[in-house]
Parts: structure tokens; sequence; C-alpha cells
């Protein structure tokens, strides 16, 4: 083996002790002998092999795969219209209010939020969030605060807690479809109970029940809905606490829409009414705010009873660990943007998302072939399909497929959230384009409607 040694100064040795005058480079050679273990030769890669993991190839979102199959080429002599994304800030036409724009602009200038903050979020911001919503019936206090990366974060920090790969959750049918590519990447089962469309979307409580066995870790209650808008009475929440308390079954309460529900319909957070089941309430800044991109959500700890004890709050520090936090300087804004937006911004919010409403709910109920369910919050509604009229189409994908390709309205399939045969409008577009939509939709509608065949012999007759 041979190697150079660089020689400074006037007297310089090389590696046997002789001395070398001035500036100047020696080569020496030495010999060497390097064993080789056998073992580690054969346990050698000979080639790449760069595979990915198992989590990521369990990893779906139902959403993207129908979207993304579906071929959706718009009508090129019609606007596209999309109804189909669950964002209110798509369009312009909703913005956050002023004062939730200074609360950010006085946290950035303030230069206070440039650095980490603890991973659970700065103690001063979960206790805004905690005054927020804490009452009498569920007091809340800073430590009953985890800070996440958005409402969807706050939900995959509450399932993991919970739940083992084996074990399994119960969801809503039709639902959010990110619990279950949460779960399913986790290696936890999913099982789905029934929402009721006669009922305006009541949970079949019988059904609920009829899952629960020893494997299961978490009921989730999504309250207000997506993708149904639907809101549940507290005489119904009291029924889902009864059916979690007596087969001992913690609750993650997905309330992101909590309190954007109209007028005349009455709200209700699910933990203060009960108090033996211990619950994990998840929600945030994205849409009661319409502010989505913002990431800022929450976890409150609702544990009268100390049934999660320690474990479970030191579970989700450490959990929320893995990223370190939302953004310091929403974090910063927070407690400006619960205290000081005008109530007036929150009311002009609702009245706008029902009549956008009652709107769709009017122009598609008298059309053949459809069955629209009249939400009561949220920013969705649900339409039926009577297939049998539309003997063109096999699925709801097909069905809205072709609406797009005829007329360039694009809304949900229904099949995204494990409920075939209807399909989900959001209703945050602005008032001219949801009426377009609907003229659009009855065309479609009409060009492919068919009655049955008694129908038409009545019609004869």
């Amino acid at each position: 083996m041979s190697f150079v040694v660089k020689m400074n100064g006037s007297q310089n040795s090389d590696i046997h002790g002789n001395f070398i005058s001035g500036n100047g480079v020696h080569h020496v050679s030495v010999r060497t002998h390097v064993s080789v273990n056998p073992a580690k030769l054969k346990s050698r890669r000979q080639r790449w092999n760069v595979r990915p993991s198992e989590m990521s190839k369990k990893t779906l979102n139902p959403i993207r795969a129908i979207v993304d199959g579906m071929k959706l080429t718009p009508n090129p002599e019609k606007p596209m219209i999309a109804l189909s994304i669950g964002d209110p800030t798509v369009f312009g036409n909703l913005p956050t209010d002023d004062t939730v724009l200074q609360a950010v602009k006085e946290a950035i200038d303030s230069h206070k939020y440039n650095g980490y903050a603890p991973s659970v979020g700065y103690q001063k911001s979960r206790e805004a969030v905690a005054n927020f919503y804490s009452c009498p019936e569920a007091p809340l206090e800073g430590k009953d605060v985890i800070l996440t990366s958005g409402c969807s974060q706050a939900i995959e920090l509450a399932i993991s807690v919970l739940c083992n790969p084996g074990d399994n959750i119960l969801v809503p049918r039709p639902g959010f479809s990110l619990y279950k590519t949460l779960a399913v990447s986790m290696g936890i089962q999913v099982k789905h109970y029934n929402l009721l469309p006669e009922k305006s979307w009541e949970i079949d409580l019988q059904h609920l029940e009829s899952l629960i066995d020893d494997k299961t870790a978490c009921l989730i209650v999504n309250n207000p809905s997506n993708p149904c808008g639907s809101v549940f009475s507290k005489e119904h929440q009291h029924k889902i606490l009864s059916v979690a308390s007596r087969n001992c079954i913690p609750i993650l309460a997905d309330e992101i829409y909590g309190d954007m529900v109209f007028p005349g319909c009455d709200f209700q957070h699910l933990a203060p009414l009960g108090s033996d089941v211990p619950i994990l309430s998840c929600g945030g800044l994205a849409k009661r705010w319409l502010v989505p991109g913002w990431r800022m959500g929450w976890i409150l700890i609702h544990d009268r009873n100390d049934i999660f004890g320690t474990g479970i709050r030191e579970g989700l520090v450490k959990l929320s660990q893995r990223i370190l936090g939302p953004c310091t300087v929403v974090q910063g804004a927070l407690e400006s943007i619960l205290n000081d937006t005008p109530p007036e911004f929150y009311q002009g919010t609702i009245s706008f998302l029902k009549s956008n409403s009652e709107i769709c709910y009017s122009e598609l109920s008298t059309v053949p072939g459809l069955n629209p369910v009249m939400p009561s919050g949220a920013m969705y509604i649900m339409v039926g399909i009577e297939m049998e009229h539309f003997p063109d189409f096999q699925t709801d994908v097909e069905f809205t497929e072709l609406l797009v390709t005829e007329q360039s309205v694009f809304c949900l399939p229904a099949t995204a959230f494990e409920y075939p045969n209807f399909f989900r409008i959001v209703v945050t577009v602005p008032e001219e384009m949801m009426i377009e939509a609907c003229i659009r939709i009855r065309e479609f509608c009409a060009r492919h409607y068919r009655p049955r065949s008694q129908d038409s012999h009545e019609l004869d007759q």
C-alpha cells in the first residue's frame, strides 16, 4: 500500500523518523495485510434492490384512486365547474376574516415565532384552545390540548395512540376516506357502520353495536359529517355514547366542522354530553376559519374519569415528536384568531352555505331520478341516483364521469366514501356557478333518464 505524506517546515521526519529538510513530499510504502471474513463476503449485496416499504404499499387514498382512474375530458364548449373539492378557498369567494390575517401578520412582525416550538405546541397557544372550547360539563386545560399539523394529523395521532396492528376501528359509511387510508397503512382493520339517509344520516346504532368485538379499539364519530352535511341531535349523540359506554370503547370525535351548522339546527360537541366515555376530539382552523392551507389542528383530550391515565397522554406526546409540531407562526396568532374573530364572519359563512345548499336541494329534488338529502351543516350535500332509471351507467363513477364529458360538471362519486349510487356536491362555489351547475345536471339527467316499464305502462293509460 502506498500513500503520500506532505512535509511542511525546515525539519520534518518521515514515518521511520528520518528527517527531511525544507518543504517536500515523501512517498512511503507500507506493507499491510487485510483479513476478510468469508461470511461478510457472502452477505454483501451484489446488486441494487431498493423496494418500497410495506406501509407505503398499503397506503391508498380511495378518492385519489377513483378520480385518477376516471376519464375526465370536459366539454370544450362549457367552462368546467368543479363541485368535487372540499377546499372553501378554491374560488376566492370565501376569504377568511381580516382579523385572522392581521393576527398572523402581527405574529410574523413580532419575530417571536421563527424557531422550534415544543412538539405539542406552545403552552400559551394550547391554553388558548382549551379556553375556547372549555365548558363546565367538559372542562379543559392547556395540558389537555395537543396542537397538530391540521386536523388530518390529529386524526392520525389519535388512531396511532389508540390502536395496534390487528385491532379494528369503527368508521361511518359513507365517511371521510382518510380514516381508512390511515388505518390500513398501520395494519388496522376497518369496519364500516351504516348511516341512514332516510333519517338524515343518523347512525344505524344496532348495526354499529353488532360490529364490536374484543379487538375493537376505537369508534370514530364524524359530526357534522363529511360527506353528508348532517348534524346529529343531542338525543342521538346520547345514544352513541351509550353504545360506547356499555362496550368500553373510546371515541375519536372528528369535529372539524363543529359549529358550522345552519340556523335552526343545534350543534353539540360530543364530550360535554357524557362523562364516562373517554374522547379524543379532533378539530382545527381549516374549515370554520376558511384557512385549510395553514395546517393548524388540535386534539382535545376529554378523560374526566382518568380512563386514559398517563399512558395515552404520554403516547400522544411521543407521537407528536415525530414531526415537531405545526407551524409556529400560526401558533403565535392562534389566541387572537380564536378570541378576536367577529361573530359576523362565522354567520356570513353559514348564511352563504345554507343558501347554496337550499338552491342545490331545490333544483335537484325536482330532477327525475335524483334524490338529494338536505344537509344541516358543513359544506356538502349528498345526492342519490336511482340507477335503474339510468341504464346507460353501471355505477355512480360512470355517471359522474360522463357528466364531466357532456356538461363539464365534476361531482365526486360516493363510491369514494364506500357508498355507491350517490354523488357528493361541495356547496362552497359562487351562487351563480351553483345555479349553472344544477341546470347542467338537470339537462344531463333528462338526456339519460329512462322510465321503468311499469312507469311507461301507467303513462300510456
